[in-house]
């Protein structure tokens, strides 16, 4: 959220241990002025009333038109029952909201009786309807145990008093439960993108919306682009020759890699549409313990609609950019030949990377089989950075050891599809650490873009942060987030590698890379 020039995020925390715990579930609370440096606080919500005594869950906040802030989250009461709940600041004059109340006439929605006790949670932020009125949007599974994953609208005159929308904004039955709804608006590929926050969510009947969810039977984050209509409060997607629109996860994804429960909030403070995700560990509980932490954010991204109208593109904030440092290379002109590998001196373990590969000859791209395209993860995991293709794989080698026994690869690889070329994008962990007990998938998107419109050239940019490798491929249109642990980086430096295991060459028409600086990350005030 961004009140009063400050930025605040929220977050699920247990302030008893790294661990989910039971009943213990609090929100936590940072603050920043650039999204990128973080100051912790104290903890805004505490499970210390009969309508949230097993635990805060998730929610979201809203900022009213009279710039007064609310939080409206999910509580599991005494019965293990969740209801949605509403909270205020305390001293709404305090740019930094450090106290909130709940007021004792929570919860305000109880859970409806159509839905099991554990099936009814994170209320999204929430928007004004042509008739005025406030709407908002929580998961829910609908029927029963094996009920209708569905989206249920909750509307209200005055913030306080909300009743059930007769119709689900969206509704799945192949995915039993969602969670985290968001619902956005986007400009359309000839509107300039203007104050689309939630508050104007309907002032624009031609404006396009993205509905998210997030899948619990996948642990997947999912997305369509569609209408949303404010009279019926329902969405729906628009059509998609490849995907079969009924089925939520069918739907293109935020992020083909371990990213979850992802968030977005309109920032007034630039206008634009800002999109978390929650990245969490993939080594083991008692490396969790350990730490004394478990999960991350990935970095804050800017998305907005592309030309084409059928997808969104991610790109991290600007504000990343004052993280650069040392720039360790420039390339213009690189060529790298079938089997291939040059070496990018002094990128290290905390670098930003970004880099055009130019494909001169697309003759020996390998014929692509329909059935691909039903598991590209699966593709990737087959057709790893190791295994010789016709175009591609090309890209990069990062967080690799002197010895290249441990390295992650995120690469691209073009096939022959219907006369035309059909772009692979992989993040491969399988060399990525020698550490037992870590979960070493390979990772993959289709990046939905015509190259031969582009010169046959397609961008990569990667940000890479010791245990996190975010990628963003064809200027954000396919994102890729992975853990890694490599065992290297206890002792010594990492290296990065510019490689092509094509059969032809590969040209790297730019190839730039910084030392990145590190941010001050929940930095305790008055601590040393």
């Amino acid at each position: 959220m961004y009140h009063k020039g400050v930025y605040h995020l929220f977050y699920q925390y247990n302030p008893l241990g790294a661990m989910w715990g039971t009943g213990n579930l609090s929100w936590g609370h940072s603050v920043s002025h650039d999204l990128v440096n973080w100051v912790a606080l104290h903890t805004v919500l505490d499970p210390t009333t009969p309508f949230d005594a097993n635990g805060c869950w998730s929610g979201s906040a809203t900022v009213l038109p009279s710039g007064f802030p609310a939080l409206l989250y999910t509580g599991i009461d005494t019965h293990k029952v969740q209801v949605q709940n509403i909270a205020f600041p305390k001293n709404p004059a305090d740019p930094f909201l450090r106290e909130w109340v709940k007021p004792n006439y929570n919860p305000v929605i109880p859970h409806p009786p159509d839905v099991p006790g554990d099936s009814f949670r994170d209320p999204s932020t929430a928007w004004i309807g042509s008739d005025s009125m406030w709407r908002i949007v929580v998961a829910a599974k609908v029927g029963g145990p094996m009920g209708i994953a569905s989206t249920l609208v909750y509307r209200s005159k005055e913030f306080r008093r909300w009743k059930r929308n007769a119709s689900p904004l969206y509704m799945s039955r192949a995915a039993i439960m969602v969670e985290c709804p968001d619902l956005f608006p986007v400009a359309g590929p000839d509107t300039e993108e203007g104050r689309l926050d939630y508050a104007s969510i309907a002032a624009n009947g031609a404006a396009r919306h993205v509905l998210k969810l997030s899948v619990m039977n996948t642990t997947q984050d999912y997305y369509a682009v569609g209408r949303y209509d404010d009279t019926a409060d329902t969405f729906t997607p628009q059509v998609d020759v490849e995907r079969d629109i009924d089925d939520c996860r069918n739907w293109r994804r935020i992020d083909y890699g371990h990213v979850y429960a992802s968030k977005s909030f309109f920032d007034a403070g630039k206008n634009r549409r800002v999109l978390w995700a929650w990245a969490n560990d993939s080594d083991s509980q008692a490396d969790d313990i350990a730490r004394g932490w478990s999960g991350i954010q990935t970095v804050p991204r800017k998305v907005w609609l592309d030309g084409d109208g059928k997808q969104l593109r991610q790109w991290p904030i600007e504000e990343i950019e004052t993280l650069r440092r040392k720039q360790v290379i420039g390339l213009l002109g690189a060529q790298v030949n079938a089997g291939g590998m040059n070496e990018i001196i002094g990128a290290g373990a905390q670098a930003d990377v970004e880099a055009v590969f130019e494909i001169p000859s697309l003759e020996e791209a390998e014929s692509f089989d329909p059935n691909w395209l039903l598991d590209p993860q699966k593709l990737c995991a087959e057709k790893g950075a190791s295994a010789r293709g016709g175009v591609g794989p090309f890209g990069l080698l990062v967080m690799a050891s002197s010895d290249l026994h441990e390295y992650t690869s995120v690469f691209f690889r073009v096939f022959k599809y219907n006369q035309k070329p059909k772009v692979l994008m992989c993040t491969d962990l399988t060399r990525s650490t020698t550490r037992a007990n870590v979960y070493k998938p390979s990772y993959g998107g289709f990046v939905d873009m015509d190259i031969e419109e582009h010169k046959r050239s397609i961008s990569l940019r990667t940000l890479i942060d010791h245990s996190v490798v975010e990628s963003f491929g064809g200027g954000g249109r396919t994102c890729i987030t992975a853990r890694v642990y490599p065992k290297h980086v206890e002792k010594s430096d990492s290296h990065m590698y510019v490689f092509n295991n094509g059969t032809g060459v590969v040209m790297v028409s730019k190839l730039e890379a910084w030392r990145l600086a590190t941010a001050t990350i929940n930095a305790v005030p008055g601590g040393s």
